[in-house]
C-alpha cells in the first residue's frame, strides 16, 4: 500500500506546475474542455476571446498541474487595486482535495494587499440547483472571501459578490467594469439588503 500524505506533508509533495493559457497554448484544448464542462453556455464568454484578452496586461488565464495532470484553471481581470475572479474551475474528477483552495491561495500570493473580488449565483432564491450554489458560497467563504453586501446582475443571473483583503463600495465596482471593458459595460449593482 502506498504512503498516504495528509495536510500540509501531501501539498508539500505534490508537484504544481502554472502556465499561462494562450490561443496557441500546448494546454488549451484540455483548458476548454475543462471550461466548458464546468459552466452553462449562458455563463461562459467565448473561449478564443478569453484567450485573446489573456494577452492584455490587465487579463490573467493561468491554468494548474499536479505533475501532467491538468487540475483547474483561473481567470481573471485585474485594476488597480482590484482583481475579479472571473471563472475558477476545478475537474470534476479532482474535487474536494484542496486543489480549488490552493488556486486561490495561489492568487492571493500574486496579488497581496489587493482586494480580491469574485461573484457566484445567489442562494437566497428558490433554485434546481440551489445546494450547489451553497457549496461555491461556503468554499469562497472558507477561503477568507466575505460578503460584500452587494448583488450584481452579470448577463441574466443576479450574484452575490464577495472580497477578500478589505471592504469594497459600489462605486469601486462600478470604475472597475467601466475601465476594464473600455467603458462597454455597466452592470447593475445593488445593496442586498435593498
Amino acid at each position: 500500500m502506498g504512503r498516504r500524505y495528509c495536510g500540509r506533508e501531501r501539498r508539500k509533495h505534490m508537484a504544481e506546475r502554472v502556465e499561462k493559457v494562450r490561443l496557441t497554448s500546448r494546454n488549451r484544448e484540455g483548458v476548454r474542455a475543462l471550461y466548458t464542462a464546468a459552466f452553462q453556455k449562458k455563463d461562459r464568454m467565448p473561449f478564443s476571446l478569453m484567450c485573446l484578452m489573456a494577452c492584455l496586461p490587465n487579463t490573467e488565464f493561468l491554468c494548474f498541474y499536479d505533475g501532467d495532470t491538468l487540475c483547474g484553471f483561473v481567470y481573471l481581470a485585474k485594476m488597480g487595486n482590484i482583481v475579479f475572479l472571473m471563472f475558477l474551475a476545478v475537474d470534476e474528477k479532482l474535487r474536494s482535495r484542496g486543489l480549488g483552495s490552493r488556486i486561490l491561495a495561489h492568487v492571493g500570493r500574486m496579488y497581496p494587499g489587493k482586494k480580491l473580488v469574485v461573484s457566484f449565483e445567489r442562494c437566497g432564491v428558490t433554485a434546481a440547483d440551489l445546494e450547489e450554489r451553497r457549496r461555491r458560497r461556503k468554499f469562497y467563504l472558507e477561503n477568507g472571501y466575505g460578503a460584500s453586501g452587494y448583488l450584481i446582475r452579470l448577463g441574466a443571473a443576479e450574484q452575490e459578490l464577495a472580497v477578500k483583503n478589505g471592504e469594497i463600495r459600489r462605486w469601486e465596482l462600478r470604475w472597475f467594469f467601466l475601465v476594464y471593458s473600455c467603458f462597454t459595460l455597466w452592470p447593475r449593482i445593488w445593496r442586498a439588503d435593498g
